[in-house]
């Protein structure tokens, strides 16, 4: 294996055993006896990727493709229910989706190609643990919880707990993530993603989410997420606090989102520089707040 070139990015250069469960407690029993030397093999986009690279070199390969009742998008009891199988073309084809979480919708239409948001799964973007994970503002915005599973039993997990550092989440190595849950927004609310990319379907340079709900003309609650200029995705609560309780204006977004440069730490990367991110922000920010305002007086008529 040692002759082999290790930039050769069209063989899987290392072997490894391969296991395909079909039930969920036959994959968490697996993974218990496995960890932590081993992968999930949900979608496969990032993971086979990284595996040709030589960037990774698992003992251990789970496919969890063929376990049935973990691909579905539901509604029940005030929250929506994705499945950890649920794929991005899923997630676009979904009225609730497009019609309650705007944001996601968003992400969707400037995640990838039509190929690749066929085979990608929501879940395993997030656990890809990636800074620029376009899963990730939306989620975050909208306020998404994690279920991960293990032997021991359920966990949920809120989405702002959920990620550590590139590539690294809170989830322990026996743990699968199930379902992600997310709570039907009220009336008079909305949101919006926005993101800056070198070509249409690379990762992003910077990216931004917002969710807003206005009542009588103020801003009641608001959250702004953004994505490539942190280790991971972040929230800026001191975005927020300057929007909540102030009228909802272009000028009250304005200031608002001023404030984000608070909460980001942008690097220099192959993508973009620290200081271009640190400029772009705010006014991704802006426009996201506008776009998410727009969609509410939208719907006030």
């Amino acid at each position: 294996m040692s002759s082999l070139n290790r930039m050769n990015t069209r063989i899987l250069p290392t072997s490894f055993n391969y296991y395909e469960p079909r039930t969920i407690d036959e994959a968490l029993k697996l993974l218990s006896e496995l960890s932590p030397e081993v992968r999930i093999l949900a979608g496969g986009t990032d993971l086979i990727v990284k595996m040709k690279a030589r960037q990774v070199e698992p003992k251990n390969i789970i496919n969890i493709k063929r376990i049935e009742g973990l691909r579905y998008i539901t509604e029940e009891k005030g929250k929506i229910k994705i499945g950890a199988l649920a794929t991005w073309r899923d997630l676009e084809k979904s009225w609730q989706i497009s019609k309650k979480i705007p944001a996601l919708f968003d992400a969707i239409s400037v995640m990838g190609s039509v190929q690749v948001r066929s085979m990608a799964t929501i879940a395993g973007n997030l656990c890809n643990a990636s800074p620029a994970a376009d899963s990730a503002p939306p989620l975050l915005v909208h306020g998404a919880i994690v279920k991960a599973s293990s032997i021991r039993g359920t966990r949920e997990i809120p989405l702002d707990k959920f990620f550590l550092s590139p590539g690294k989440t809170i989830l322990m190595p026996d743990e699968i993530v199930v379902e992600i849950e997310i709570p039907v927004p009220p009336q008079r609310s909305s949101s919006a993603f926005l993101k800056l990319s070198r070509t249409a379907m690379d990762l992003a340079k910077a990216s931004a989410a917002a969710y807003l709900e206005v009542e009588d003309g103020k801003v009641v609650d608001a959250k702004i997420a953004l994505g490539a200029v942190a280790p991971r995705p972040v929230r800026s609560l001191s975005a927020e606090a300057e929007l909540i309780g102030k009228p909802a204006t272009e000028e009250t977004f304005s200031l608002a989102s001023r404030q984000v440069v608070k909460d980001i730490s942008p690097i220099d990367d192959i993508r973009s520089t620290a200081s271009y991110r640190k400029k772009v922000s705010p006014i991704l920010v802006e426009d996201a707040l506008k776009l998410a305002f727009s969609r509410i007086r939208g719907e006030l008529g």
